[in-house]
């Protein structure tokens, strides 16, 4: 009778951790969170080797220049952009604050001709193959391939892209009020970060 009581008990169930992969923090794969100027340039030419590179190009330039998160990108439509005045309307996720950009040159023509040779009208700038608006995962894929293909040698991803803008703003010493309103930050603390990476805050500590 005992015999048969154990055998109805139902076992415990255990968390089975053996075999499951852990996500490895940011830190163990790469030493920081943005990219250089030259990275992106290096990232840029990689994504030209595309089947459709000059749309994956242009989609790193337009989120390194604007400091676009992943869905600020794909989100993008052509009436935010004022081809007449070279301007571009940016909305922000995230609470945060919309603005109004310049576009430079190189990334007027870029989107001029993407505008050309795009086969399906659609309301917005990156669009598939197929005509669907771009999605947030395929630019996540699309960076990371692009990244390995320039060998950074360190996995990449859209976020840096927005990093990379505001250090390299901040390194050429803009005002820290004037970077938060570009990048949209509600928290000035999120601009800091960037100052606070600029070598030129410590640019005179050896001059006399």
């Amino acid at each position: 009778m005992a015999k048969c009581a154990r055998e109805a008990t139902s076992p415990t169930i255990e968390k089975r951790t053996v075999g499951t992969p852990l996500r490895r923090k940011n830190a163990d794969l790469r030493t920081r969170e943005y990219l250089t100027d030259h990275e992106v340039q290096l990232l840029t030419e990689a994504a030209k080797a595309n089947r459709y590179g000059h749309r994956d190009a242009t989609m790193i330039l337009v989120t390194y220049r604007h400091g676009f998160r992943a869905s600020e990108l794909t989100d993008l439509r052509w009436d935010q952009i004022d081809f007449t005045s070279a301007s571009l309307h940016v909305r922000r996720v995230k609470q945060g604050t919309p603005s109004t950009h310049p576009i430079m040159g190189d990334e007027l023509r870029a989107l001029r001709r993407l505008g050309r040779e795009q086969t399906t009208k659609s309301p917005f700038v990156f669009t598939s193959e197929r005509g669907t608006p771009f999605t947030t995962a395929g630019f996540a894929r699309m960076v990371e391939r692009a990244g390995v293909a320039a060998k950074l040698g360190f996995k990449t991803h859209p976020h840096m892209l927005r990093h990379a803008c505001g250090y390299a703003l901040a390194n050429k010493g803009h005002d820290t009020r004037a970077l938060q309103a570009y990048l949209g930050h509600k928290n000035i603390q999120h601009t800091v970060r960037y100052t606070e990476l600029s070598p030129a805050r410590f640019k005179d500590f050896w001059r006399r």
